[in-house]
């Protein structure tokens, strides 16, 4: 890592990021001609996310790890040195401060801090208090999550969350977090769409799917040795939520304890519910999506983080495929940047806390619709606030392209790309209209 933080992004990228963000009025003057923006609010965030397993590369002691390497495997390929992050992080932060950004969210890996069980590693959470020390001295704001779908080995193997100690256990991790980092944070949530598994559940699979899932599962616990092995969206719901929902209670009373002025939210995935045909279904779905999570939002988070990519359509057989025609990305859900403002609206009317957009982006080959998705999400945002709705960040998922889980690297939703040998970040135009937008500070 160069001592500039620019070794890896490239002075010509830097350059054309810097000329870009001085377009800024040609660029919102070449927006759509429905989009009327105003001054966002007040301590408004701006900002890209990333998490650690996605980013940073050799997470070897984590489920994730271990779920990419085994033979068969769900995943189309390893994650590997992913973006490098790890120990280019301040590359990424200067790349954020370039499209000034205010914000930046962010993971710490518990796989890393603590290896085993009950053992926590000083070096590394002398790590990531550097990592989070040159995100604010970028100007960032650290916006930081504590467990994105990742755990350590040794919790995979003894259960994970279907073990009837890991709210305790969990618990433990995020007080030592909070204890040693917490004064460096912004805000941090504990569970990155805590009810994965139950929008797992929704989707429909088919025998060869299934039959996949229980041949990578019988290989995990012949690697282990671990009857009991469990990774979070494959598990299930009916076990882990509960449990899950406890851990986050835990946690949340943990960090509060220890870091009482520190803001402690929960995300769920909130992608928009519709139902086609009548009577309406939407009711019975957003139950499925969310269960009780609303009620532990309600009285165990300081704010709600919103994560919306798209909408799901629902008759009475179950989930319906996209209308016929409609645009699909590269991730396989259908184009719909309005869905973020209805998930904003549900997230209000239900829950009630101060709201967060933590993730939001698309997945395409076509540059150009991703300035699309971007300009119309924000366009639902302002809509959102101009109700009287509480919306306090827009994050776009995400900074750079990294590992997208079981579909490897064949999912862009980077502002930037990765060179996957050099690890050179290179901007691409929709950073730079994003980054026009950010620096007016224009919704």
């Amino acid at each position: 890592m160069s001592g500039d933080g620019a070794g890896a992004i490239g002075r010509r990228a830097l350059i054309q990021a810097a000329a870009g963000v001085a377009a800024a009025p040609a660029l919102l003057a070449n927006a759509s001609a429905a989009t009327q923006r105003k001054p966002a609010p007040k301590g408004f965030l701006w900002g890209a996310a990333i998490s650690a397993h996605q980013s940073e590369g050799n997470n070897t002691n984590s489920d994730a790890w271990l779920a990419e390497n085994i033979r068969p495997t769900l995943f189309k390929e390893r994650s590997g040195d992913a973006c490098d992050s790890y120990h280019r992080y301040d590359e990424d932060f200067a790349l954020a401060e370039t499209f000034g950004f205010n914000c930046y969210r962010l993971g710490i890996e518990w796989a890393r801090i603590e290896p085993s069980e009950g053992h926590f590693s000083n070096a590394e959470l002398d790590h990531y208090a550097r990592v989070l020390t040159a995100c604010r001295k970028r100007g960032l704001a650290p916006v930081v999550t504590l467990s994105h779908f990742t755990v350590p080995l040794w919790f995979a193997r003894r259960g994970g969350f279907e073990a009837s100690d890991a709210p305790q256990l969990f618990a433990r991790y995020c007080r030592t977090v909070a204890e040693r980092l917490g004064g460096l944070m912004h805000l941090v949530t504990t569970f990155n769409e805590a009810n994965i598994g139950l929008l797992v559940a929704l989707f429909p699979q088919s025998e060869a799917g299934a039959a996949l899932q229980r041949e990578a599962q019988a290989a995990l616990v012949a690697a282990t040795g671990a009857p009991k092995f469990s990774r979070l969206a494959f598990a299930d719901p009916a076990v882990t939520t509960p449990i899950m929902q406890q851990a986050h209670r835990l946690a949340y009373e943990a960090i509060k304890a220890a870091r009482p002025e520190l803001p402690v939210g929960i995300t769920l995935t909130t992608q928009d519910i519709q139902s086609v045909g009548a009577p309406s279904l939407v009711a019975d779905y957003e139950r499925r999506l969310y269960g009780d999570w609303v009620d532990v939002a309600r009285s165990h988070a300081d704010f709600f983080g919103v994560q919306c990519y798209t909408r799901l359509r629902f008759d009475e057989h179950g989930m319906v495929a996209p209308p016929q025609g409609a645009e699909l990305t590269l991730s396989g859900y259908e184009f719909y940047p309005q869905a973020l403002a209805d998930t904003i609206r549900w997230a209000h009317r239900t829950i009630g806390k101060p709201i967060y957009v933590t993730e939001s982006g698309v997945a395409v080959a076509d540059d150009a619709r991703r300035i699309a998705f971007i300009d119309r999400a924000l366009d639902g945002v302002r809509k959102c606030l101009d109700e009287g709705i509480s919306v306090h960040s827009y994050i776009y998922w995400s900074l750079l392209d990294n590992f997208e889980w079981t579909s490897g690297y064949a999912v862009p939703f980077g502002l930037a790309a990765v060179d996957r040998q050099s690890f050179r970040r290179t901007p691409r135009p929709s950073a730079f209209h994003f980054a026009a937008i950010a620096r007016a500070n224009l919704i």
